[in-house]
């Protein structure tokens, strides 16, 4: 009885090993934070490129500040998370052209809002909607995206 025991919980022990791998390795890259505002003579972003080999545009989390982030190298569209301010008195829209086209919820007039775009590499131009007077902003997104990998506490 005792080595029925015995086997039978080093069966159970033997089947619950998992595999090596695991389905979410490596992580997907996190999102690009970048923020926009929309004034009556211009719309400006920063940083104006992400995804560049360099490293410029990457923002490592806090936790990672002075460590080199991992890289992928993916033809997957890089997400960007908008962080917008219409300091306008008009209700508008952000607009991005380029190899995809999107434009954000509308924006109230002195408010602020969010908005994630997914967009491949390439060159975007960044337009408010109703104020056509706004000098567009220019945005680039390069080929390189940073491992999430390093990071703690994502949801």
């Amino acid at each position: 009885m005792p080595a029925c025991a015995c086997a039978l919980v080093s069966a159970l022990l033997v089947a619950g090993c998992g595999a090596e791998e695991h389905a979410n390795d490596p992580r997907p890259p996190s999102a690009a934070e970048v923020t926009a505002s929309i004034s009556q003579k211009a719309v400006s972003v920063q940083p104006v490129a992400v995804g560049t080999a360099n490293g410029a545009g990457q923002q490592s989390m806090v936790q990672n500040a002075g460590q080199k982030e991992p890289t992928i190298s993916s033809n997957t569209p890089e997400t960007v998370s908008f962080t917008i301010a219409n300091l306008t008195n008009f209700r508008t829209q952000l607009e991005i052209q380029g190899p995809v086209s999107k434009t954000s919820p509308p924006l109230l007039a002195q408010g602020t809002a969010t908005f994630k775009a997914n967009l491949p590499t390439g060159s975007y131009t960044i337009t408010a909607a109703d104020i056509p007077a706004a000098t567009a902003a220019h945005f680039k997104v390069g080929p390189v995206r940073t491992s999430s990998a390093n990071d703690l506490l994502l949801p």
